[in-house]
């Protein structure tokens, strides 16, 4: 199999996943486009809004993987085919796909054979046949921006002189001064798409009281159907944002705030992509090696080897909740005060 990619013309960059993956493929991505006319990005509905802010992407398309997205759609022969008219309208000379550790690109790497890709380079533990022409294996358990930057290194493409390889976003961001209040904020954000990797609400609101009380102006913000939760959490001494932001303009929020108080969820990512420090509630049904705040300065709490760890579980199997509820308020005033004025 040969492995160099094109240099000239229309590469296709996939990360079927969520805004935080997408945030994550961000280096990779600004490597390739240093390197070609353009990049299209492939990615699912629940990342296009992170596609839409990354630097070096020119075209977004958004398809929903069936064997990715956890609301998958039915295989049909019209799904397929509107992948197919996309990438076939795009005509890519060469196509890298992004996955994590558990995912295998070779059923998106079948499709884009199809639509008539030539060049296809990916992460593969499974022999690909003639689905990949650069197959390209990960040792030992780096950050996803690691991961993805080494694939794209190996396909020939490297970030340009002057690009420190951490997460960014497309500049500049809306001015949000009419919701924050002006900059010098703690942003808290409780919610996560999975429930097993979320502080508990109780908590949340303990601590923005804590927060109030220790002479930080407190942001709180969510998704619109997070509001209940914004409310509850914000209570009377934080300034509720739920329902209020999209993707870009929470964006600007968090470059807003001096530290984000959230769980591994897809603001944290944006967090780094800002370069604001996060107090990380890393429940580790996942790995935090892997999935951690990349690039900020960071103080991860939780207990790292509960019971649960690397379950990958949605829902918590351990009653109560324990990696998580046992982090007092307290301590994450504490860890608040800790990144106050670190380097950004």
């Amino acid at each position: 199999m040969t492995t160099a990619a094109p240099t000239t013309g229309i590469v296709l960059i996939a990360r079927l996943d969520n805004a935080g993956d997408v945030l994550l493929a961000g280096p990779a991505v600004r490597a390739v486009a240093a390197h070609v006319t353009k990049v299209v990005l492939l990615t699912g509905p629940h990342g296009r809004a992170a596609a839409e802010l990354l630097p070096g992407v020119e075209t977004v398309i958004e398809w929903c993987a069936p064997w990715i997205d956890p609301d998958p759609p039915a295989v049909t022969a019209e799904h397929v085919a509107a992948l197919h008219h996309a990438v076939r309208a795009q005509a890519p000379r060469a196509a890298l796909l992004l996955t994590s550790f558990h995912q295998s690109p070779l059923p998106l790497a079948l499709l884009l054979r199809l639509a008539g890709v030539r060049w296809i380079g990916a992460i593969s533990e499974d022999y690909p046949g003639s689905l990949l022409d650069l197959r390209h294996r990960v040792a030992g358990d780096p950050p996803e921006a690691h991961r993805a930057l080494g694939l794209v290194n190996a396909a020939g493409y490297r970030l340009p002189p002057g690009d420190d390889g951490r997460l960014a976003v497309r500049r500049p961001l809306p001015e949000v001064e009419h919701l924050t209040g002006g900059p010098g904020y703690v942003v808290v954000h409780p919610g996560a798409s999975a429930p097993a990797r979320a502080w508990p609400a109780s908590h949340c609101a303990h601590a923005v009281r804590a927060l109030a009380d220790a002479g930080h102006r407190v942001v709180v913000t969510g998704t619109a159907r997070e509001r209940h939760l914004t409310a509850q959490v914000a209570g009377t001494t934080g300034v509720d944002l739920g329902g209020r932001t999209d993707l870009r303009t929470l964006a600007a929020v968090l470059d807003g705030a001096c530290v984000l108080v959230a769980g591994n969820t897809g603001p944290a990512h944006l967090a780094a992509a800002v370069r604001t420090p996060v107090v990380s509630l890393f429940a580790p049904v996942v790995p935090a090696a892997r999935w951690a705040p990349y690039g900020v300065p960071t103080v991860l709490l939780g207990d790292q080897h509960a019971p649960c760890r690397d379950t990958r579980a949605r829902h918590c199997p351990i009653p109560d909740h324990p990696c998580l509820s046992n982090v007092s308020p307290a301590e994450v005033v504490e860890a608040v005060s800790s990144l106050m004025g670190t380097q950004r």
